[in-house]
């Protein structure tokens, strides 16, 4: 399955409480992308909880579109890549 990064703003800044609530919310979140066919691997957020660098695997970058819209999550890129590690497994 293709890997892709999806780079998102925030322009108030992600919240996610770091409690069950929380918890609760990004397992609602995982489902919502299931019913795409999409897995949500883990994500990187900036400092300043205003950008994120999600990482997931889907079939097409349109499955990723629509997952995201049912989460109601921006999307500003969608790029396809492929991992690269120290031990060049590519």
């Amino acid at each position: 399955m293709p890997r892709y990064i999806v780079e998102r703003t925030f322009p108030d800044g992600l919240s996610v409480p770091p409690d069950a609530t929380g918890a609760a919310a990004m397992l609602k979140v995982v489902d919502r992308n299931a019913e795409r066919g999409v897995t949500w691997l883990h994500s990187y957020v900036t400092g300043d909880t205003k950008h994120t660098f999600c990482v997931y695997d889907g079939p097409d970058p349109e499955a990723i579109r629509a997952a995201a819209e049912l989460n109601s999550f921006p999307v500003d890129r969608i790029t396809e890549v492929r991992v690269l590690d120290p031990y060049f497994t590519f």
